[in-house]
């Protein structure tokens, strides 16, 4: 278990699944010790529904979170050398935040968190798949830093 890192940035695909879930399950479990934020190697979708359900089932709020590139949050003020750690959550965001990082000393860790979108038929399907990732995440951070400071 590691002490928990001054800032993270999580990013996927899109930010509009994985890294969403996980800036905030991060922020209720570990407070706002940690500044914490999440992007896209592209911003060309919104936020997806049932990546929102599943975490309204663990009492976090992400209806109001609005996609972002990594463009973007450099043309918003937010510097990537600015973070101590860039957790990417999929290959192609792995890829790009060590391309845009090599002339920075930060830490840049993969986690290979399922991509949910497209699997399942049903409703009940696909909410099991986003579920599953929801879950992966949790699992993730209880690994790196411990079980949360506020339950669930």
């Amino acid at each position: 278990m590691q002490q928990l890192p001054n800032s993270v940035l999580f990013c996927c695909d899109h930010n509009s699944v994985r890294s969403p879930m996980a800036e905030g399950i991060m922020k209720k479990f570990y407070g706002k010790g940690t500044y914490v934020q999440s992007a896209g190697v592209r911003d060309d979708m919104e936020i997806d529904g049932f990546c929102i359900a599943v975490c309204h089932e663990i009492g976090v709020e992400l209806s109001r979170h609005r996609s972002r590139s990594f463009d973007e949050m450099e043309q918003w003020g937010d510097d990537l050398s600015s973070f101590d750690l860039i957790i990417a959550l999929s290959p192609a965001s792995q890829r790009k935040a060590l391309e845009l990082t090599r002339f920075f000393h930060l830490d840049v860790d993969y986690w290979p968190i399922m991509d949910p979108t497209g699997l399942g038929e049903t409703r009940a399907e696909k909410l099991h798949h986003y579920r599953q990732t929801r879950d992966q995440i949790v699992q993730h951070l209880k690994d790196r830093w411990g079980e949360p400071l506020e339950t669930p």
